[in-house]
């Protein structure tokens, strides 16, 4: 029987995009970069990425800085909507602005959600078995989300409200006989000033960090 190790799961969003649909501005080429710079001396097994241009672009440009590590197309690591929580659930004092947030999500992101949201638990998180493993998965602000909410085994619809900026990295552990730990959340260091808090609305920028 092969021994569990522990995985660390680096989870990053996709650089700044020039619309949904799209691959990335300069700005989120160079956000990608630095990325990839800055993973470059980790033992990633794998890079994971969603079929997204921008997600894609994103996880190509990583790869140029890390070209020994391979990259795999995921679904699970798409733009999707992965729990839609019902009002009661939710604290009544936001429930109509955090119900507000998901009127522009399609019909596909919210029918396909909860599925594609069980296998990205399934293919990315938990121990990994034969030695420690290191895997990126370059997403969107949601799945992020969606995985932070699952290591801190928080309610369902607690993704929701979580900021994530583009190419800020967040990286999870998950160690055989403990519950998973967040090990860094969000974080931008790699990033000069200008290129941070994308992602964010202006409310939320703070380039003294």
């Amino acid at each position: 029987m092969t021994e569990a190790a522990t995985r660390y799961l680096y989870l990053a969003r996709h650089g700044e995009a020039a619309s949904e649909e799209s691959g990335l501005t300069p700005g989120g080429r160079r956000q990608a970069g630095l990325l990839g710079e800055r993973l470059r001396a980790v033992p990633l097994a794998a890079i994971h990425h969603g079929p997204l241009p921008r997600a894609e672009q994103t996880a190509r440009l990583i790869g140029e800085r890390c070209p020994e590590v391979p990259l795999h197309r995921s679904e699970a690591a798409g733009d999707y909507i992965p729990y839609l929580p019902e009002r009661a659930e939710l604290p009544p004092e936001s429930a109509d602005t955090l119900l507000s947030f998901l009127t522009g999500a399609t019909e596909e992101e919210i029918s396909r959600g909860p599925e594609l949201a069980r296998r990205a638990l399934e293919s990315f998180t938990g121990p990994a078995a034969g030695g420690e493993r290191h895997e990126l998965v370059v997403t969107h602000a949601f799945l992020v989300a969606w995985l932070v909410r699952a290591a801190f085994d928080a309610p369902a619809w607690r993704w929701m409200g979580l900021r994530v900026a583009n190419a800020a990295l967040t990286v999870l552990a998950y160690t055989p006989g403990r519950p998973p730990s967040v090990v860094l959340l969000n974080d931008m260091r790699h990033l000069p000033a200008e290129l941070r808090w994308t992602g964010f609305s202006p409310d939320r920028h703070d380039h003294r960090i």
